[in-house]
């Protein structure tokens, strides 16, 4: 059995009974159970309908996301996430760029490192590059002013915990900001590249080795190991060309807010939803979540 989740932002709670009934019965599936009011609702299904795609596509138009996943072992018991671009709103090293007077040039780099037109570790040692000189103390204060938690992580992260999920926070960014995030945000650890300091002052250089995609897949499959489960009870969340090996080595993977290359490639996609769409997709109900 299957179970489609049809979802939106809560802040636009636009999800109303008559989209749900009348997809659900074009689909012959079952009773339809709403997870949050205007938000959420989920109805179980026999098998994957053969429009699935042409059916996402035309909710998207109406702002709403779509998801049909195997019904059994929906709810995880490992939380993987991104940082950059998920957790926060912003790419660290575009914020550091800034501050260092080449801010658009670097994101222009990193644009098409995430969209997977670059090689990442490529990119990252050019970006880093252009860093060489900015002072250490500079880390804080972007910390501090400029990086804001994308919409939901909190809730997610509590409410995954209470259940007993172990979570862990695998950036392609930089041990500063992965550990005030993880520390903020409760993650159980955090795995992510170290910038490279002396007297004070970055050093336009990044540590080796670097955490890329395949270090972002071998993390998901060493905490694996450590806690004993398969990577079927594993559900990661990102948005880079970076993610996409994660992604798909994990039971649930799921592209959110994501770049071209990745929604082509990624199995589940959240364009209109928060993180919270990460529990309506395991099946939690609004009442369930943890502040």
């Amino acid at each position: 059995m299957f179970v489609a989740t049809l979802l939106t932002s809560p802040e636009t709670p636009i999800l109303n009974r008559e989209t749900v009934e009348s997809l659900r019965n074009a689909w012959g599936g079952g009773d339809a159970r709403w997870l949050d009011p205007g938000v959420a609702a989920e109805f179980p299904l026999a098998n994957v309908p053969d429009n699935a795609d042409q059916v996402w596509r035309d909710l998207q138009s109406l702002r709403l996301d779509l998801a049909i996943q195997p019904e059994a072992g929906r709810k995880k018991q490992l939380l993987i996430a991104d940082m950059d671009s998920t957790m926060i709103r912003q790419e660290c090293i575009d914020e550091l760029a800034d501050e260092a007077g080449v801010g658009a040039h670097v994101a222009g780099i990193t644009a098409r490192a995430m969209n997977g037109e670059l090689d990442f570790e490529a990119a990252l040692r050019e970006r880093v590059g252009l860093l060489k000189g900015l002072k250490e103390s500079v880390i804080a204060g972007v910390i501090r002013d400029r990086i804001t938690l994308m919409p939901g992580g909190a809730v997610l992260l509590n409410t995954m915990k209470a259940q007993g999920a172990y979570t862990a926070l695998v950036s392609g960014g930089f041990t500063t900001f992965t550990a005030a995030i993880a520390a903020r945000l409760g993650f159980d650890e955090n795995r992510a590249n170290t910038l490279l300091v002396e007297e004070g002052k970055l050093t336009g250089m990044v540590a080796d080795p670097i955490l890329g995609k395949e270090a972002k897949v071998t993390a998901l499959e060493e905490i694996t190991a450590r806690l004993g489960i398969g990577a079927d009870q594993v559900i990661a969340v990102g948005d880079g060309a970076n993610d996409l090996p994660m992604l798909q080595r994990a039971g649930t993977g799921v592209a959110l807010h994501a770049k071209p290359k990745v929604q082509a490639e990624a199995r589940i996609r959240v364009n209109h939803g928060d993180l919270t769409a990460l529990l309506y997709l395991q099946g939690y109900t609004r009442e369930e979540f943890v502040a």
